[in-house]
Parts: structure tokens; C-alpha cells; sequence
């Protein structure tokens, strides 16, 4: 079989419901690369929200941040950073409606109040550290992307006041802020371009909303059977849920296993 280069999302997908990785999990992984595959992750968590796991699997190509930034064997190919004065304008419009705010970079994130149950609750199901306070991490560092912390309702009055900006909800309490028109699909298309793989020797497992367009993209797509059901609308395959060794199935259902 010719080498083929795997993506996986973490969070519902490399990742339990309890933020473990399954052993079937990392046995098939391992199993891929001795086989002579490509294997790297596609998430919208930042990089040093999942150095661990790179670590444990040695995987050292990732795209993150949604697409946002895109990493290729240890080196950073694509940086999209968030428009100066929109962020500026955002942080007054969020100060205006007391909704609290992250800024994040490839390196760190910290928050713009002290505290606030929000940022705790939502971060909190990441099973990571909770960030720190520096109201101005913003100034002279290039903001990947910026966590809102809102209901789904009251997102709507920022995506009609910033063009410049998409917001892909993660949590009830949150959504990720992420400059216009990136994706998952086109960090994937970065690093097959990068690596020289063609359409159909790719392959991406996914299962949530910020999902959708990297399973429409790739050729060789494949959903969660814990995935939302447009997630799963949107693949051309569909695999067990990730507490039923899902990845493991899904990669012999494909004959790569």
C-alpha cells in the first residue's frame, strides 16, 4: 500500500469523553507509522494545549488553532493572525457587554479579567490549566485566536459587527475567534502541499462542528460515532464512537489496519 497521510482531530476523537487516549487507540497510531504512514492532528485546540500528546504519539505535523497555524515536522508553514484593529474594537465591545475574553498566541493564553465562572467552567472541560490574567497579552504579540465567552445568542451581535473575524462555538459558554475564512480544510491543504500528497492518499477523522468542512474537503473522510449528526452528514464514512475503539475500527474499516 502506498504511504497515506492521516489526520485526527483530538477531542471526541483521539480523546475520550474524559480526555484519555483510548490504548486502541494508541496502538493503531503505532501501528500506522510502522506501516509507513503519515500521521498528524488537526484540532482547534493551540499547540501547547496538546504537547503531551504529541509527545506520546511523536507526532510532529499539526494543524491547530482551527487552521490558524499549521506546523510541519517541528516547523511552523502558515501563521494567520487576527486583524489588530478589529481585536482592539471586539475588546471594547466585549467590555461594553461584560463578556470576558482569552487571547491566545502559539505560545500562551491569558485572560482580560481576574476571573470569571465562564472561563472556568468552559476551560475546565478541556481538562488543561486554567489561564492567567494579563489584560494587555494582546499588545506587540501576533493573537491567533481569542476565546468569547457568550451565550450562542448573544454571538450574533458579534459576527454582524466583525467581517474580519469567524467564531466557531466549542462550548455553551464560549466560541473560538479565528481571522476570516480559515479552516481546518485549508491547514490540510497545507501540509499535503508541503509533504506532496496527493487528494486521494489523504485521509481525516473528525467529529465536531469545526469538523465539518475538513471531512468535506478530504477524500477519505470519516465521522465519529459520537459525532453531531451534521458532522456526520458531512463524511463520506462513518465509524464507532470513540469509547468503542473507534479510531481502531474506523482504520480497518478503511482497509488501513
Amino acid at each position: 500500500m502506498s504511504q497515506k497521510l492521516i489526520f485526527f482531530d483530538i477531542d471526541g476523537t483521539l480523546y475520550d469523553e474524559n480526555k484519555q487516549l483510548p490504548m486502541s487507540t494508541k496502538n493503531a497510531i503505532e501501528a500506522l507509522k510502522k506501516q509507513g504512514h503519515y500521521v498528524a492532528i488537526a484540532t482547534g485546540r493551540a499547540p501547547f494545549l496538546f504537547e503531551d500528546l504529541r509527545d506520546e504519539l511523536g507526532i510532529h505535523t499539526y494543524v491547530c488553532f482551527n487552521g490558524s497555524y499549521v506546523v510541519v515536522e517541528g516547523e511552523m508553514v502558515s501563521k494567520k493572525t487576527l486583524d489588530r484593529n478589529s481585536l482592539e474594537a471586539l475588546i471594547d465591545f466585549a467590555d461594553q457587554k461584560q463578556h470576558p475574553l482569552v487571547f491566545m498566541d502559539h505560545e500562551d493564553m491569558k485572560t482580560n479579567v481576574e476571573s470569571h465562572p465562564h472561563i472556568e467552567e468552559s476551560m475546565g472541560t478541556l481538562k488543561c490549566y486554567q489561564p492567567g490574567h494579563d489584560s494587555s497579552y494582546f499588545l506587540n504579540r501576533d493573537i491567533i485566536q481569542t476565546l468569547l465567552f457568550c451565550s450562542k445568542e448573544e454571538e450574533v451581535e458579534y459576527i454582524n459587527a466583525f467581517p474580519k473575524f469567524d467564531f466557531v462555538r466549542w462550548h455553551p459558554l464560549s466560541a473560538d475567534i479565528l481571522p476570516v475564512g480559515g479552516s481546518k480544510a485549508k491547514g490540510v491543504e497545507v501540509v499535503m502541499t508541503k509533504l506532496g500528497f496527493v487528494a486521494e492518499d489523504v485521509y481525516a477523522f473528525g467529529d465536531g462542528l469545526n469538523d465539518i468542512e475538513m471531512l468535506q474537503a478530504v477524500v477519505n473522510s470519516v465521522a465519529m460515532g459520537n459525532a453531531h449528526e451534521e458532522v456526520k452528514n458531512a463524511a463520506k464514512h462513518i465509524t464507532k464512537h470513540v469509547d468503542e475503539d473507534g479510531i481502531e475500527y474506523g482504520l480497518k474499516m478503511l482497509g488501513l489496519l
